[in-house]
């Protein structure tokens, strides 16, 4: 067998106690070395439970470290740093989405990457999910014909804290899932115009403080395809994720709320199980594309999202809010 990719992971929070775990348990030809966090409680409390024995409290003292790959799952405003610093250490790099909070800092992360000729790759997980990855194989397979219409929705169970998530998080985190869904079902197109409308309307108390719970987004494509996103931070029956593609040779759909197939009929009526989490209902997926990105190290070739497609995402997002703010549609 080959020698295991040694991994090192930044952030102990809930993605990345996800992503360490799946590296440590279920990515054959990965080794999970080191776990970093400036919270060294959870780093090291996150590593005993992995049998991982070096912690480390910083992205420099883990990059020190006898290491191939980084995987960053720190808060989202570090990424950008954080993917220059392991460029600059030769290492390659998984980053959770987004890849950055802004354009310029993802342009200046993506030059780094460029010029160390390192490998990356970007958590869009849902192009690993078997319906999704179905569909675009229907698509380039020629079986819908001309794609026309698209539509892509990310439905969380509970808005636990409406006082938490920062202005936009609806954007720049939630529906930059849809946004590069659309884009990847949509293969040779690009965005140009995106429209944006927005409300709380699961806590409106909290408006005044930033709080968007409820979206929806339209996003016209240099082919003529229409395509439509939608969000929502209370979805009551589960964590929701479903797309669709229509196009002139027929119609492909993609995800569920279900952890399982099975129904349950008993006395008080039909009964399905729905998933709480993304983390729960796409967890095949985050395994399948960090078996990616371990060939993808090997191999050099990335097959999952790459910075140029999460630079298209965030472009959308980064559009959606100055169309919000505006109220009139945006040009990319």
């Amino acid at each position: 067998m080959a020698t295991p990719i040694k991994v090192g992971l930044v952030g102990a929070g809930r993605i990345g106690r996800n992503h360490a775990e799946i590296l440590a348990r279920h990515t054959p030809g990965a080794e999970l070395v080191a776990v970093a966090d400036p919270n060294r409680p959870a780093a090291e409390e996150l590593a005993a439970s992995l049998e991982v024995s070096i912690v480390c409290e910083s992205m420099e003292e883990l990059l020190a470290q006898d290491i191939q790959a980084v995987t960053i799952a720190a808060p989202s405003f570090l990424h950008g740093e954080l993917i220059q610093q392991a460029a600059a250490a030769g290492k390659a790099i998984f980053c959770e989405k987004p890849a950055s909070m802004n354009l310029n800092q993802l342009d200046a992360a993506l030059a780094a990457v460029e010029q160390a000729g390192v490998v990356f790759q970007v958590g869009f997980n849902r192009r690993f999910a078997p319906g999704f990855a179905a569909a675009r194989a229907a698509i380039d397979d020629g079986r819908l014909g001309t794609v026309q219409l698209l539509r892509s929705n990310t439905r969380d169970p509970e808005l636990a804290d409406p006082a938490g998530p920062p202005p936009y998080t609806i954007f720049t985190q939630t529906l930059i899932h849809d946004f590069d869904t659309l884009n990847w079902l949509n293969p040779g197109a690009e965005p140009v115009r995106v429209y944006a409308q927005a409300d709380a309307l699961i806590a409106p108390d909290f408006k005044d403080k930033g709080l968007l719970d409820t979206a929806l987004v339209t996003v016209a494509y240099s082919n003529g395809a229409l395509a439509m996103a939608d969000a929502s931070f209370q979805a009551v029956y589960g964590y929701d994720v479903r797309g669709e593609v229509f196009g002139s040779g027929g119609m492909a759909t993609a995800g569920h709320a279900r952890v399982s197939d099975m129904t349950l009929y008993g006395s008080s009526g039909a009964e399905v199980s729905t998933s709480r989490s993304d983390t729960e209902l796409l967890q095949d997926s985050y395994r399948a594309e960090f078996a990616a990105f371990v060939e993808a190290v090997r191999t050099g070739v990335v097959t999952g999202a790459t910075g140029t497609d999460a630079r298209r995402a965030l472009a959308i997002a980064m559009a959606a809010i100055d169309s919000y703010d505006t109220g009139l549609p945006v040009e990319l």
